[in-house]
């Protein structure tokens, strides 16, 4: 099972000259559209007098949450290319802003599509970038009477616990890498229920998310 992505540590930063017009290219790593906004927004701030301000991204371990956005330049001349080259680097939850200064001559479709790749390339060579595991995020319920159990238990298979609630039943929300998932909550349940002995298991397991 192939459960490991790549993507950048921190923000990397690329540039590109043709023919008087200057580009800049952002490589952030990045969570959520929420991120998306925020870096964009932040740059548009830093760069007001740019006309443009194209960008790519894809997330989610799946890569099927993507966009490409061409910012006023013509069709398929920014984005995609700028896209492409996450792409080609093997890169998830990974966003790429490049920003462009006019410099009165106009590119061409080939002179831009090569432009934005070529400075998306740059910023992603001057990248840190690492692998990452892909995970399974869970929530246990179970009752007080059992919680030494259960906690020895995760402290014995390597299980990491994100965030405890305890209050009327304790809560625990776990991390376990996706290729080890089947073999550590078999691992717990038969620590609390050996032999498979109750009908029903003491520790109500829900899936949250994957990332």
């Amino acid at each position: 099972m192939i459960d490991i992505y790549k993507t950048i540590t921190d923000l990397s930063i690329g540039e590109f000259k043709d023919k008087g017009s200057k580009f800049y290219a952002y490589a952030y790593p990045i969570a959520d559209e929420a991120d998306v906004k925020s870096n964009i927004d932040a740059l548009k701030k830093e760069h007001p007098k740019s006309r443009h301000h194209c960008y790519a991204y894809r997330i989610g371990v799946d890569g099927n949450n993507f966009r490409a956005n061409d910012d006023g330049e013509p069709s398929g001349t920014a984005g995609r290319p700028i896209l492409g080259q996450i792409d080609s680097f093997e890169l998830i939850n990974v966003l790429i802003v490049v920003v462009r200064y006019f410099g009165g001559t106009k590119l061409g479709v080939p002179g831009l599509i090569n432009a934005y790749k070529s400075t998306a390339i740059d910023a992603l060579e001057q990248a840190e970038i690492i692998e990452k595991t892909i995970n399974h995020f869970y929530q246990l319920e179970f009752d007080y009477a059992i919680m030494s159990s259960v906690m020895g238990a995760l402290k014995k298979n390597d299980i990491q616990i994100v965030s405890q609630d305890f209050q009327m039943q304790p809560k625990l929300t776990i991390s376990i890498r996706k290729s080890a998932v089947e073999e550590k909550l078999k691992a717990l349940e038969d620590v609390v229920n050996p032999y498979g002995m109750l009908e029903e298991s003491p520790v109500v397991t829900t899936f949250i998310r994957e990332e």
